[in-house]
């Protein structure tokens, strides 16, 4: 499995998580989190807090600022504020864009595989111009259970009717290494998201790469 040439002539289908993998979205992230948290009557959270709480879905996300009590109105508020941030404050990547059109241009299948709530990842890949990269997108909110849990992957194979040994997940979190480990796939972490390196190099995924650009050197 770790031989690199024998994995660039069988991958045919890359998936991609989004935040911290494509897209930087932490400010848009931060800006709603602490609009919820003031409305609420919560202190402010300082940016590398929350930035360390993304990744496991706006409930979870919230869930680790406020009481349980306060996080359906929470949600509300959140949701609100984020459908307007994420169009101010989201930006691609250093290389995603390039990426994407090497992959599209030499015909790999591409999708996505987010716990980012499927609206909210609809609003990132309209207002940076995505969509037309990715045969299929899905989010954990439409599955009874999110990553690390395998069948956000297992149904886009299933759907693109690729086997596992042609698939490469690619994310910024121990969780996207685990949940490719679980599916039976390539895990590739780009470093710099959500997870620290140290995190990321203990989760064992097949390699670490820098930025979204460097992945076109593997495939």
């Amino acid at each position: 499995m770790k031989n690199l040439k024998n994995i660039q002539e069988r991958i045919k289908l890359v998936i991609f998580d989004l935040d911290g993998t494509l897209v930087d979205a932490y400010e848009a992230i931060t800006q709603s989190v602490n609009f919820t948290l003031k409305k609420l009557g919560y202190e402010e959270a300082p940016a590398k807090r929350i930035r360390l709480a993304v990744g496991w879905g706006d409930r979870k996300l919230l869930g680790a600022f406020i009481e349980e009590k306060d996080l359906n109105p929470a949600l509300v508020i959140y949701r609100g504020h984020h459908r307007i941030a994420l169009t101010k404050y989201t930006k691609l990547l250093s290389g995603a864009k390039e990426l994407l059109e090497y992959l599209k241009q030499r015909d790999f299948k591409t999708a996505i595989a987010s716990n980012r709530p499927t609206e909210f990842t609809h609003i990132i890949l309209r207002c940076l111009d995505l969509r037309k990269y990715f045969d299929y997108v899905l989010c954990a909110d439409k599955l009874p259970e999110g990553k690390p849990h395998p069948e956000i992957l297992l149904r886009i194979m299933k759907k693109l009717k690729i086997k596992p040994e042609q698939v490469m997940y690619v994310g910024d979190m121990t969780i996207d290494v685990e949940t490719a480990r679980n599916a039976g796939v390539i895990a590739i972490a780009v470093g710099g998201g959500s997870s620290s390196l140290a995190e990321i190099k203990k989760a064992g995924p097949f390699k670490i790469i820098k930025s979204p650009a460097s992945l076109m050197k593997i495939l």
